[in-house]
């Protein structure tokens, strides 16, 4: 079968299955509950005997969801603590579950601990067969084609009862599966398995760089699992690319790789190429502030490939920077839980780009959103109806994601907003609107990441001279009326901009938050102006550093974008330069 017709042959297939999509999902969730049968937890709510779903797949759903509770991560956690301190039994499903994963921990301030199985890694090959066959339909690639893949593990611990802990982007780099992709796609990584594993992830990205360079007219696209690590990568390069140069040229490697392992990876891999580095030097001496260095640097290549959405929206614009002209491709949606939707129409920007829910991944509902008019304490800005099936949403509703997955989470409320846009066949199409959870809220006033991040954007469309690099906040309630502190990073020339300046940045950041309790709030001094804190540059970075010599790893971090961590505050605080208090509402 020729390559053509085996992308054909996926795309059919996942046409077939989104044009049965409630058939499927009845399928599904009968699947799960045939497997799964007498586990503890099922047990408690469904009892062990298949009597009870002896029924039409529509009375199995509606059985299912009667009889057994919505929850979120708190309710299996004493589950997942049994399993992690050894307890085989069939606590949350009958399969082995071999390790557990860890999510990025951005959410709730901590990593949360989930169960791993095989089916998990085989999903994942599943999502990236079907999105690579819509992509390659309009970005054909060469067969054998090289990924510049800025990727990065996180070396696994053992819970008490042996079984390994990682995350979940290390435990997929590390498997079978990984291997599977990349030959079923026809695109393989540039690195080496020791570079993507390497501990410290500086000497990995200045790797990766390099061994993107030696195949530049190989790679056939840039990718990363977030859009935030491809933006530290580029801005490694500014400051590495000499560097770079001269090892391609000498066939030698920078002291600053110290790790023997890395560097017997990499050593008499290549050798010495004085016009490659020519090339390299010449086309970087002719970018004009770094914009368009992808293209320029890997000419064949056809788009940038990673997660754009959410809390990775705010670095697209600089992406894009680096990107020149070369397409933006938004990565599938999916959680640390499970797979959800793919990206089926890869030539819409980020900005408007949605997923197919994939049926056949897990069991889904969805819970009507509805924003509310007026406001309360210790409530956010929605009410909710009851949760429905795929073929129960609408187009232009908002839904809470939950899902029952084939690795034991049952009604497992994810958190995340979505906004159904249409259908793709029987199967609804989904924008991310953001997180659920709070992030900013002082009384009455509930303010999401995306509330934040509107204002930010909002405020920093007046900075003349220099530019944001990232942003976070804080609701500072030690002293009365509480605030919100803000705090932004600048490049450039930031030394430049007036005081004026930065005065109506801030006042405009105050004035774009149109939550009504927040606005209510300030106009009766219920909450005091917000404050806008200029950081040092590097800061972030010290943020970054400071999750990583937690075990975190770089491919899963997500920039907290309010945090009450005395440490992070300490950072942000310790690296102030200058602040300014908002003048509106006066």
């Amino acid at each position: 079968m020729s390559e053509d017709e085996e992308r054909e042959e996926i795309i059919k297939w996942f046409e077939n299955l989104t044009e049965r999509a409630q058939e499927v999902q009845s399928e599904t969730l009968r699947e799960i509950i045939e497997l799964n049968l007498g586990a503890e937890y099922l047990k408690k709510w469904i009892g062990a005997s298949a009597s009870v779903f002896d029924f039409d797949d529509s009375d199995v759903e509606a059985c299912y969801s009667s009889c057994v509770p919505l929850a979120t991560h708190a309710d299996f956690e004493p589950y997942i603590k049994r399993i992690s301190d050894g307890d085989a039994s069939p606590i949350l499903t009958h399969k082995p579950i071999p390790s557990l994963s860890l999510s990025s921990g951005t959410t709730e301030g901590r990593a949360k601990c989930l169960p791993f199985t095989c089916h998990s890694a085989q999903s994942s090959v599943q999502v990236f067969r079907v999105a690579a066959a819509y992509r390659s339909r309009v970005f054909p690639i060469r067969s054998g084609g090289k990924i510049l893949e800025f990727i990065y593990g996180r070396k696994p611990t053992k819970t008490k009862g042996g079984l390994p802990v990682t995350t979940a982007t290390t435990h997929y780099f590390t498997s079978k599966e990984f291997k599977e992709k990349q030959k079923t796609t026809k695109a393989f990584t540039c690195s080496p398995d020791e570079v993507i594993n390497a501990t410290d992830h500086k000497q990995a990205t200045y790797c990766h760089l390099l061994f993107g360079l030696l195949y530049s007219n190989q790679v056939e696209f840039l990718s990363s699992t977030f859009s935030f690590a491809l933006v530290q990568a580029f801005k490694a390069f500014e400051q590495s690319w000499q560097e770079l140069c001269t090892d391609i040229r000498d066939g030698t490697l920078s002291p600053r790789i110290t790790s023997p392992e890395l560097r017997r990876a990499v050593v008499g891999s290549f050798t010495l190429d004085p016009e490659l580095a020519r090339s390299i030097e010449e086309r970087c001496n002719g970018l004009d502030d770094w914009f368009g260095v992808i293209p320029k640097l890997w000419p064949n290549a056809k788009y940038v490939y990673s997660i754009m959405t959410g809390a990775m929206q705010p670095y697209v614009k600089k992406l894009r920077h680096y990107s020149g002209d070369l397409p933006l491709v938004s990565a599938e949606y999916g959680a640390s839980e499970c797979w959800i939707g793919v990206n089926i129409e890869p030539t819409e920007p980020p900005e408007r780009v949605t997923f197919v829910v994939v049926p056949n991944l897990a069991y889904f509902e969805f819970i009507p959103l509805f924003r509310r008019t007026s406001f309360a304490v210790g409530v956010d800005d929605f009410d909710e109806g009851r949760p429905v099936g795929m073929g129960g949403v609408q187009v232009g509703g908002e839904y809470e994601v939950v899902v029952t997955t084939f690795t034991g989470l049952y009604r497992y409320r994810l958190g995340d907003v979505v906004q159904v846009v249409g259908f793709h066949n029987g199967s609804p199409k989904l924008s991310f609107v953001g997180r659920r959870k709070l992030i900013l809220t002082l009384t009455i006033d509930k303010n999401t990441e995306k509330d934040l991040q509107l204002a930010v954007e909002r405020g920093s469309r007046f900075l003349s001279r220099a530019e944001l690099v990232d942003f976070t906040s804080h609701a500072d309630l030690s002293a009365s009326p509480g605030h919100y502190v803000v705090y932004w990073e600048l490049c450039g020339h930031e030394e430049e901009e007036e005081e004026w300046l930065l005065k109506e940045c801030c006042r405009v950041m105050d004035e774009a938050f149109a939550d009504e309790g927040y606005k209510a709030s300030r106009r009766d001094n219920g909450i005091g102006p917000l404050e806008l804190c200029i950081v040092e540059e590097g800061t972030f970075r010290k943020i970054l550093e400071h999750f990583i010599s937690k075990g975190g790893a770089m491919s899963q971090f997500k920039m907290p974008r309010c945090t009450s961590d005395p440490v992070l505050l300490s950072i942000l605080n310790g690296s102030t330069m200058r602040s300014f208090l908002s003048t509106a509402y006066r």
